[in-house]
């Protein structure tokens, strides 16, 4: 394996997530090709050769080049002057993905399969998302679980989460260190309401609340946040809490919609890199394989930017 550099590695799986190959030897096949070969500088790779190398190489090197693409995108963004009103607006979520007991039984996510978690940090730049921190877990990992990993203390940076990650002690945490988030609020929580707020005429806003969230001498919040309901567009409620006070109750509403833009992103990542589809059965294998499909469509992106190019990444 000491033939097959790390970038080379990377290479030849972009290549076979891009092309959707099936396995190792597909891949190990698409040195055949001359002109691909040249530009990686790779003659050959026996499937067990790739196996090994994928297998052996330290996630935390694969982790590492993430963090660095990620950096030259997030420049490459901010010089175009995407950054919108709101400040740093970041989505975060995780997706699922399973897998067979029987070939990766170090993943064991219930009796009958096993599983694997990908959380993901979305940094959403006016329609356009790119990952900003991901951590690989069991699919067991409740999402709240990774809140101290994905929530960092930034300045002007809003966090847009889904009910999964509820947890008011973190909550009353972010309110006393001024880290502005949104998060679904589930329909049976208990709400202690202090303050009722105006709603506009004619918005699709039902409330506009200051409240306390939890239980007393149990879960009950030390600091107050806003409530604010409204219809999704099928007429059944939502209910946003906030611990922003200075935008409107629109423009809050507006800021969890484009939440839904990270379950696009998990679709198109499923849809287009394969990654329910793993290359190697190791732990390893595994982190090192969804790690190079992130590196690769901020690869993609980069490549979108400098062009100028406005359509779609990928069409099929």
């Amino acid at each position: 394996t000491k033939k097959l550099k790390t970038i080379q590695l990377i290479e030849l799986m972009a290549n076979a997530q891009l092309k959707q190959q099936r396995g190792l030897r597909d891949i190990s096949n698409s040195c055949n090709n001359d002109e691909f070969s040249q530009e990686i500088q790779l003659e050959s790779i026996s499937a067990s050769q790739l196996s090994r190398r994928l297998r052996a190489t330290d996630p935390e090197v694969i982790q590492e080049l993430f963090k660095r693409v990620i950096a030259q995108a997030g420049a490459k963004f901010r010089f175009s002057n995407l950054e919108q009103e709101t400040g740093k607006f970041y989505i975060i979520d995780s997706s699922t993905i399973s897998l067979c007991l029987s070939k990766y039984p170090w993943a064991e996510f219930r009796k009958t399969k096993s599983g694997v978690k990908l959380h993901l940090r979305l940094q959403f730049f006016n329609g356009t998302v790119l990952p900003d921190h991901a951590v690989i877990t069991s699919a067991k990992k409740a999402d709240k679980t990774q809140m101290e990993d994905l929530v960092v203390d930034e300045e002007n940076a809003l966090y847009v989460f889904d009910r999964g990650y509820l947890y008011y002690k973190k909550f009353d945490q972010y309110c006393e260190n001024n880290i502005r988030f949104v998060s679904r609020l589930k329909s049976n929580a208990l709400v202690e309401v202090v303050e009722e707020c105006d709603v506009k005429t004619g918005s699709n806003l039902k409330k506009d609340q200051i409240v306390y969230l939890g239980k007393d001498g149990i879960s009950k919040m030390k600091n107050p946040v806003r409530l604010i309901e409204a219809d999704d567009t099928e007429g059944k409620p939502v209910i946003i809490v906030t611990n922003d006070f200075n935008l409107s109750a629109e423009e809050i509403g507006d800021i969890y919609r484009n939440r839904w833009q990270i379950e696009l992103f998990f679709k198109w990542l499923k849809q287009h890199f394969h990654v329910k589809h793993f290359y190697g059965l190791s732990k390893q294998a595994v982190e090192n394989q969804l790690f190079i499909a992130l590196i690769t469509y901020c690869l993609l992106i980069l490549m979108k930017l400098k062009t100028n190019f406005n359509g779609p990444l990928l069409t099929r």
